[in-house]
């Protein structure tokens, strides 16, 4: 049997059979957070279940198995609107800490909170909802949200012991209730264990029996688990949460999707003092770098110890070394320190006229007393929890946190960089690690979150972007770095513990892209010149569009070809046997509408930022719904290839079709801040300026994939080449996808009719070196490669500029805004130099390089820059030697 989520992934990524999240849900969240990609799944999944009457258990208990930072409570407050239009009031919310609910009321009930869930006013229906607190529901408000607070203990206790004015058994008897657990594997240490005897099954004196005795008092009750820690390897939690799981996110997938930072250890032989300032020191560089580019975060070190008696004393330690801190101790630890990183951070200060005093100064006054904070016991923790959740806040003076385990479960913290071990004692055995480092890993894991940050429109604040530019000094922004003493064992241990809460490193691979000395020396790097343009901002009146990358691209929307959804989710087993043939059918929006205009508006309609009164405050030239609808600037030319089972699809499928689409759409508009386009002009810079050596990370994957040499034996044969030795090729080798190794064969097969034209011929790889913008929206592109002709004339010379991008069949369609535009380079691009000079410079993009479905346009592009085009295979088997056929699908 299959996990639930399994199937239920399966009926809405394979069949298409699942339930839409409703649009209150997102417009009832404070409009600071945006549902991300796989929160929209958990809720798609969860109501997928809750609304199928063959599949959906009574009373209904749900696990949502979710990364630790990853918003399970972002998708608890959906689900208390989602629960309250299907008839629900009374949401009970339980946890093992009386610390997690300190913060949890914060972000459900207070809107001054920077963390709070909810809009400032909640409307379903057109009715404004208030959200309670309340200490039981014998008298609830039946038109808000009532929700009480309180620890399983505490729940536990009430329950078997009543007194007045607490929750009791008598308050669910006739209400249908919603129970909440937050930390939910606190719960399952019966049936982790099956340790229950028989009186304490038979009389109640467990938590987890509490919990289903409460749950098990109305068949209308609805049970919420939350963890990221569920023990599905042990027998007992397996049997019992298959058919529970509602939605699987865990920690490796929420990194590799880029939500949490990198994971780094910072080893090191120096006693804890020393290893404490490194942490200080290190964070002043990033808190430096956050500043350099206008970003206000304020980085935090977390300081543990093994024990609470340790605690103060550390603390006090700590303290007062940073107090006595002169610019000689600061210039010695990073003269001794062998840590990349750190030397990194000591060019930057010395590179930026930082001396040694200045930066004790500077660490004397941010980690001062008044800037560090202790969470030791229960009482501390609960005063100080607002504090320690809000430690992101421009108003929060806290840069230090020093503390044991009373973090280490329902501590919300982004800005968390640096944690420090203040103890070299290690508890594992047989090269397992022990309990100690386990809860290590799992600190590690509650830091790993993101810190948002963007430096322009163009970047996502909420996931990394620096993975493969190791140079870039915003990369240090992205990491979390744990200091600890540099024992072998230990950081066995250690790794061991990260790999098993999905925190193991992919298998990465740096390449460093270097230029040859022998093109460093030539003419055309030393003062030739590239061309790129500009950014620049436009006024909304003239905005006549959807941005080109929404509009000119292929959606595809699957449907089931099999059964019913019932069918699809309860005989995932059979579906293969009763499926019928497929069809895909290519349409317009345009298309659709002028089927049947109704489809597409009633669609369109479901969207509140796709109403024509918000439109117009987006397209201020839009002169009426149909024209939205029908004009290619807008839908019309939108093209949609629906998978079903029809040849030709009922109205049904093409609304649902349409609904989805129109679902990105919206959040495209919903996203659009100002609007930009390209500047038609191209001003000049040096190509010694703009192409340097360059440090890169890649993945390894398949073969011929990034992180593989150009030359590397993985290759096919027919583009395996070694670029140390090729004059025509900037840099000393090429580490890119399949079809980049591809051209650069291609391109080598030309190289001597290209040299019989040019006096210059060179081939440069683009790692993010340089980008334009296209000319309608201003969308950020960096092709890939960038090919140089120089050719001599008596009064100067004239020089070809061309961009190319080779590009996967895959993604012809999802990028063919990036195609358009460099089509469109030659027409409309101005090469505009401040230099003087009397030379002819031409700017021009070919179309995208794929030899299954462009290599004829690419011939054409290409035969303008030789003197005539032949086969380029035939070339590529006289440069290989082979005379074996070329097979570019090899």
């Amino acid at each position: 049997m299959s996990f639930l989520y399994e199937q239920l992934d399966d009926a809405r990524n394979n069949w298409g059979n699942y339930t839409e999240i409703p649009s209150y849900i997102q417009e009832n969240i404070n409009p600071s957070f945006t549902l991300r990609p796989y929160q929209v799944g958990a809720f798609e999944n969860f109501i997928t279940y809750f609304e199928n009457d063959k599949m959906c258990r009574k009373p209904t208990q749900t696990l949502f198995h979710m990364a630790t930072g990853s918003g399970k409570t972002m998708i608890m407050a959906g689900l208390m609107l989602y629960l309250y239009k299907k008839g629900y009031r009374d949401f009970l919310f339980f946890v093992n800490l009386s610390s997690i609910i300190v913060k949890t009321k914060d972000n459900f009930t207070d809107s001054t909170s920077s963390k709070y869930l909810f809009a400032d006013e909640i409307e379903i229906d057109g009715e404004r909802i208030q959200i309670k607190v309340v200490n039981n529901f014998q008298n609830t408000d039946k038109d808000s949200i009532n929700i009480c607070f309180t620890t399983i203990q505490g729940l536990h206790a009430d329950m078997n012991a009543p007194k007045e004015n607490v929750i009791s058994i008598e308050d669910f008897s006739e209400k249908k209730i919603v129970l909440i657990s937050d930390e939910a594997h606190h719960l399952n240490v019966d049936t982790k264990t099956l340790s229950k005897d028989k009186y304490e099954r038979d009389n109640h004196q467990s938590w987890e029996s509490t919990v289903h005795r409460i749950l098990n008092s109305n068949k209308e009750n609805v049970l919420l688990e939350f963890t990221a820690t569920c023990d599905t390897k042990n027998p007992q939690i397996l049997a019992e949460y298959e058919n529970k799981i509602v939605f699987d996110y865990p920690l490796s997938k929420f990194r590799e999707d880029g939500y949490s930072k990198e994971i780094k250890t910072l080893q090191s032989d120096f006693d804890v003092e020393e290893r404490a300032l490194q942490a200080l020191i290190l964070s002043q560089y990033r808190y430096k770098v956050f500043q350099a580019h206008k970003q206000n975060i304020k980085p935090v070190v977390f300081f543990k110890s093994k024990l609470v008696k340790e605690n103060k004393t550390n603390m006090q330690k700590i303290i007062d070394m940073v107090q006595s801190l002169g610019g000689k101790r600061i210039k010695s630890l990073l003269e001794e320190t062998s840590s990349e990183i750190m030397q990194e951070a000591n060019r930057y200060f010395i590179d930026n006229s930082i001396s040694y005093d200045d930066l004790a100064a500077e660490l004397r006054e941010d980690f001062s007393e008044v800037h560090c904070i202790s969470a030791n016991d229960d009482r501390e923790v609960e005063e100080k929890q607002k504090i320690l959740n809000s430690l992101e806040d421009k108003n929060n003076p806290y840069r230090a946190i020093f503390a044991v385990d009373k973090l280490n479960e329902g501590w919300d913290v982004l800005n968390l960089f640096d944690i420090v071990r203040l103890y070299e004692t290690r508890d594992g055995k047989n090269g397992k690690p022990g309990k100690t480092t386990i809860k290590e890993a799992q600190l590690i894991g509650r830091g790993a979150r993101y810190c948002p940050f963007a430096i322009d429109h163009e970047q996502s604040k909420d996931t990394r972007k620096y993975d493969s530019d190791v140079d870039n000094p915003l990369r240090v922004c992205e990491e979390l770095y744990y200091h600890c003493w540099n024992e072998p064992r230990y950081i066995s241990e250690l790794r061991i513990a990260l790999k098993d809460i999905g925190l193991d490193p992919e298998k990465t691979v740096e390449v460093n892209y270097v230029l040859k000395d022998d093109f460093k020396a030539d003419e055309l790097y030393k003062t030739g010149l590239v061309f790129l343009n500009e950014r620049i901002v436009r006024g909304r009146s003239d905005v006549i569009g959807l941005l080109p990358s929404v509009r000119d691209k292929l959606y595809r929307e699957s449907f089931s070809t099999g059964s019913s959804a019932e069918d699809v989710l309860f005989e995932a087993g059979a579906l293969n046997e009763r499926a019928v043939k497929s069809h895909v059918t290519h349409k317009t929006l345009g298309e659709i509408a002028s089927i049947n205009y109704a489809i597409v508006h009633k669609a369109v309609c479901k969207y509140n930022v796709l109403k024509f009164n918000r439109l117009k405050t987006y397209f201020p030239n839009l002169k009426s719904m149909r024209e939205f609808i029908f004009d290619d600037h807008y839908l019309g030319n939108i093209h949609i290839d629906i998978e079903s089972k029809y040849k030709d699809p009922p109205a049904s499928v093409l609304h649902e079709a349409c609904i989805r689409v129109l679902g990105k759409i919206a959040d495209s508009v919903s996203s659009i801040e100002e609007t930009y386009e390209g500047s038609k002009e191209f001003s000049a810079a040096y190509i010694h300026d703009v192409f340097k050596d360059k440090k890169c990370n890649y993945t390894q994957v398949h073969e011929g994939g990034k992180g593989y040499s150009q030359n590397d034996i993985t290759v096919d044969k027919s583009w395996r080449i070694d670029l140390s030795k090729e004059d025509w090729f900037a840099f000393d080798d090429n580490f890119g996808t399949r079809e980049e190794k591809e051209f650069v064969a291609y391109f080598k097969s030309y190289v001597p009719r290209l040299k019989e034209k040019y006096d210059k011929v060179f081939l440069l790889r683009n790692e993010r070196q340089l980008h334009i913008y296209s000319f309608e929206g201003g969308e950020r592109f960096e092709p890939d490669y960038l090919i140089f002709l120089h050719s001599n004339k008596v009064d100067g010379y004239e020089q070809v500029q061309i961009f190319v991008e080779p590009k996967g069949s895959h993604l012809i369609a999802t990028d063919k805004w990036k195609e358009d535009f460099m089509l469109e380079i030659e027409g409309k691009a101005i090469p505009k130099t401040l230099y003087v000079d009397d030379n002819d410079y031409r700017i021009w993009g070919f179309h995208f390089f794929n030899q299954a479905e462009r290599l004829n346009e690419f011939n054409e592009d290409f035969g303008r820059i030789v003197d005539d085009i032949e086969n380029p295979y035939e070339y590529m088997q006289a440069a290989d030697g082979s005379g074996n056929e070329y097979k570019g699908n090899a």
